[in-house]
């Protein structure tokens, strides 16, 4: 009776120590995105953590141990490993999303389409994803497939490691001028099996220097993309 009335009393003084300080944490911030939400599963898991520990504690003292008592210890420490391990894990999705970074590293996939006079330069043609956090070569496919209108289209693809909305494909070609392409895609964007329409540069030329002379080789190239 006395160990079943000091369990009850050291489960209530834990739960009166935890729940002002979750309490706190929820009046703050409830976005799961902000600072507040990695302190709020820091908080949660290891409210569990130190509620099985002191049911161990109270456990170990009770006196005799045989072999089934052995196993219950063995299944009870695994079952604080895996609150450990579940902290952790959601502590780090949670410092991830703060930070602006995709913790599931989603890639998007792209098709640019060439016309016949870019289509030589594509052993020297590079890749860059830059946005206002990062900027990442994409890795190229150099074979160039047939497109649907009988053009050449290059295939590559570059991992999002951001969420942000601006997002730009640079095209780089030896004796051309960059090409931009604005990824129209959210923050967070849903995988898509299907590629999405075909879409224009969207400028032609460095963003310092003057817009270059129409050209129309500029109408030749597009892309279209999908997020896997």
């Amino acid at each position: 009776m006395n160990l079943i009335f000091s369990f009850s009393n050291g489960m209530a003084d834990l739960a009166g120590f935890a729940q002002p300080v979750i309490s706190f944490l929820k009046a703050i911030d409830d976005s799961p995105d902000s600072w507040s939400g990695i302190l709020m599963s820091g908080a949660a898991g290891i409210a569990a953590a130190l509620a099985v520990a002191l049911a161990l504690i109270v456990y170990f003292r009770s006196g005799y141990r045989s072999v089934s008592d052995i196993a219950k210890h063995g299944l009870a420490a695994a079952v604080v490993l895996g609150l450990l391990a579940f902290v952790a894990h959601d502590m780090r999705d949670a410092a991830l999303a703060y930070l602006g970074m995709n913790p599931s590293k989603p890639e998007v996939e792209f098709e640019i389409r060439l016309p016949k006079a870019a289509a030589f330069a594509v052993a020297d043609t590079q890749i860059e994803l830059h946005t206002d956090r990062n900027q990442k070569l994409a890795q190229i496919e150099r074979e160039l497939e047939p497109g649907d209108d009988g053009r050449s289209v290059l295939r590559g693809w570059v991992p999002l490691d951001f969420r942000t909305t601006d997002r730009v494909v640079i095209l780089y070609q030896p004796g051309q001028p960059l090409r931009q392409f604005k990824l129209r895609l959210a923050a967070n964007p849903s995988r898509s099996d299907q590629f999405g329409p075909w879409h224009l540069a969207d400028r032609v030329g460095s963003p310092d220097a003057a817009e270059p002379p129409p050209n129309p080789l500029n109408d030749a190239f597009a892309i279209r993309y999908r997020v896997l």
